[in-house]
């Protein structure tokens, strides 16, 4: 077991395989960085599952794949299957665009995958390409309906923006309700490498839903989450992430894990420490030694709250928003 020196139990490792994306979204990286990270810096996947290893050998029970858009790296399927063989039983899932998912979502399903999370900002088509500046939705939908009709369990992110798509939060909220897909309506956070946008709070995500929809605040049966959620009379529940708020971070469970090796103890820190080159030894003792270094200085919270008005510079590409 993992514990931090806050004394909260770590079982969540999001792991990063590239920083690259089909996508220019306008609150992530609307503009290509001049140099992407050479596919030679980049772990192989066969030294991040080493990381892997001993992460789950230490007590992490979920893993998550993410990128950038994870699913541009070649043989990730592959990645998949090391993971499932190693640990059957463990929460394996996947964070996506969705936009290939129609070639791949089968592969990974075989290798192992257990759960989707894909961003879907958007129901009209030219909206969509605003947001993502690509002509992305359809192929988008057939990848979700794809995803869903093998099984896989599927969960909508969305980012209301003002004078962009917070005109289709109720249009995505039955979209999901009517195919059963948990959605979660994400606050825009702020960040050095986004366009400038004004996202939308909490607050008046609610007062839209409210317009049509009773609700009541409910307790998530996973205390770890950062998710507020929310039952409407019928039952379905949609949730808002406050990233301002460091409610959360109170029960944090997580960890990040970059393409580069940077283990990162908190999306809204420049904290990191690598394990790239005690991986590339073999070196399990030093890994270790790293993983519980970095535990320890895993901050009590987020540094993001509205009183400081502070902009990230992380670049949320490299590790996963």
């Amino acid at each position: 077991m993992l514990i931090d020196k806050h004394g909260r139990e770590v079982n969540y490792l999001r792991v990063s395989v590239t920083e690259r994306c089909n996508f220019r979204c306008q609150y992530c990286m609307p503009e290509k960085p001049f140099s992407w990270v050479p596919q030679e810096n980049l772990l192989s996947y066969e030294e991040l599952f080493e990381f892997i290893k001993v992460s789950i050998d230490q007590g992490i029970n979920k893993v998550r794949i993410t990128g950038g858009e994870p699913l541009l790296r070649a043989g990730l399927d592959g990645f998949v299957k090391m993971i499932s063989d190693y640990k059957p039983d463990i929460d394996l899932a996947l964070t996506t665009n969705g936009y290939l998912l129609e070639e791949t979502a089968q592969k990974l399903k075989d290798a192992g995958l257990k759960r989707i999370n894909i961003s879907l900002d958007s129901l009209k088509p030219e909206v969509a390409h605003h947001i993502a500046q690509k002509d992305v939705l359809a192929k988008v939908i057939k990848g979700i309906e794809l995803a869903s009709s093998i099984g896989l369990k599927i969960k909508i992110n969305t980012v209301p923006m003002k004078d962009i798509n917070d005109g289709e939060i109720l249009d995505l909220l039955e979209y999901c309700k009517k195919r059963s897909y948990p959605i979660r309506f994400i606050e825009y956070m702020e960040n050095t490498h986004a366009n400038d946008l004004k996202g939308m709070k909490s607050d008046e995500i609610q007062n839209i839903i409210s317009s049509k929809y009773n609700f009541e605040h409910v307790i998530s049966d996973d205390p770890s989450s950062p998710t507020t959620s929310y039952k409407l009379a019928d039952g379905y529940i949609f949730g808002i992430i406050e990233p301002h708020k460091d409610d959360f971070c109170k029960t944090c469970n997580r960890i990040r894990l970059t393409a580069e090796g940077f283990l990162i103890p908190c999306l809204y820190f420049e904290d990191a420490m690598s394990i790239k080159d005690a991986i590339k030894a073999k070196d399990i003792e030093k890994a270790t030694s790293i993983l519980k270094e970095v535990l320890a200085n895993k901050p009590e919270k987020n540094k993001w709250s509205e009183d400081q008005e502070e902009t990230s510079t992380r670049a949320f590409y490299e590790t996963g928003g």
